[in-house]
């Protein structure tokens, strides 16, 4: 156990005892516990294995590499549909933690091994993520705006597109264009 995370699972009441039997499960599993994005980390040989977080509805186990992972239990949930690599296991009560430790051991251990074998994981291009029609029609009208896009890496290009396509309104995809239009005219990324 590393003190630094402690403070990680007192913090929220409402999953204190689901957090804490998670974490006693993966330490139990040989992993090195570390706080990373604020959130308890465990690695193995400083690559990111899997983490423990919390949300109102739910905790979870996050696996780094999931949807390398077999899944014979069926029980990994990809968050998004823009989320490729990683995936969840969650929990709304510690009786489902208690009945699948041995599961969830497994695969931990199975995340383990995809890591020793170096696997790797194939990520969708660029070209292959949808622009909205609210930025392509922007990107028509202005030139500069087009030529600044495409001069940013791929990863910044991603970032954008999936920022303007998340809001389910076209009014607020089209602020959100706005809004980042200067940003990309000067070649920063979205969280730059």
């Amino acid at each position: 156990m590393n003190p630094k995370v402690d403070f990680y699972f007192s913090k929220n009441e409402k999953w204190q005892n689901e957090t804490e039997k998670l974490r006693a499960i993966v330490l139990d599993c040989q992993l090195y516990e570390e706080l990373k994005w604020g959130v308890p980390c465990y690695t193995f040989q400083e690559n990111n294995i899997v983490l423990i977080h919390d949300f109102k509805e739910y905790c979870a186990l996050l696996f780094f590499k999931g949807a390398l992972l077999k899944d014979t239990d069926n029980i990994l949930i990809q968050q998004t549909a823009n989320v490729q690599l990683a995936r969840q296991i969650r929990f709304t009560n510690i009786q489902e933690i208690i009945q699948q430790e041995s599961t969830l051991k497994a695969y931990i251990y199975e995340a383990i091994e995809v890591e020793k074998a170096g696997l790797k994981f194939t990520f969708k291009k660029t070209e292959e993520f949808k622009i909205t029609e609210e930025f392509q029609k922007k990107l028509d009208e202005n030139p500069n705006l087009k030529t600044a896009f495409e001069a940013l890496t791929p990863g910044r290009q991603r970032a954008y597109m999936l920022y303007f396509s998340a809001p389910k309104q076209s009014k607020t995809r089209v602020a959100r264009i706005e809004k980042c239009t200067p940003q990309i005219l000067y070649g920063k990324g979205l969280n730059d």
